[in-house]
């Protein structure tokens, strides 16, 4: 398994074709990582590694995943664009296009944001976003899921981190509030 590692944040990637590069990132929250491509309502790596040089990576701290870090309290999306413009120099990859499904869309808005010199083109896939009658959704399914199975695996980390971290990602005003 090919690894960029920078400090203690260890991410797993696979790549596959060749042409302009595409970072594909699969859905699944905050555990998207690259085995949900087989259960995705398309495999965006078999789909488009004919055209392009297709890359996907687990995101960081997916459970089930390969991908490992720090919990970024203060910039949790800013550290996620992070791992994957990381990724992206590793591999040598000045400018790419950047395609993703569900938390992928919040994820190529910061790419986007991050490094517009380097992003040539984003697609959102059934992106996940915030809902005005149920502002709490993403922040209550991690907070009951992804949380607990992340702190069982990390005793570094604290549900007490695990609710800052959310907080962070969906509740903080400012990043990628929109209405679906």
């Amino acid at each position: 398994m090919p690894f960029y590692t920078k400090g203690d944040v260890r991410i797993h990637y696979e790549e596959a074709g060749s042409g302009f590069p595409l970072l594909v990132m699969p859905g699944g929250g905050l555990n998207s990582r690259i085995s949900n491509w087989a259960t995705a309502p398309f495999n965006a790596m078999e789909e488009f590694q004919n055209e392009f040089r297709c890359i996907t990576m687990d995101q960081r701290n997916a459970n089930g995943g390969a991908s490992s870090g720090p919990v970024p309290v203060n910039d949790p999306w800013g550290a996620f664009a992070d791992d994957q413009l990381g990724v992206m120099d590793h591999l040598g990859i000045r400018e790419f296009m950047v395609l993703a499904c569900c938390i992928g869309g919040p994820f190529v808005l910061k790419l986007m944001e991050r490094a517009p010199d380097r992003v040539v083109a984003g697609v959102l896939c059934q992106p996940s976003g915030h809902r005005p009658e149920n502002p709490d959704v993403m922040y209550n399914n991690n907070i009951q899921n992804w949380g607990p199975t992340l702190c069982a695996r990390r005793p570094d980390v604290t549900m007490a981190i695990v609710d800052a971290y959310l907080h962070a990602l969906y509740r903080s005003p400012g990043d990628f509030v929109y209405t679906a």
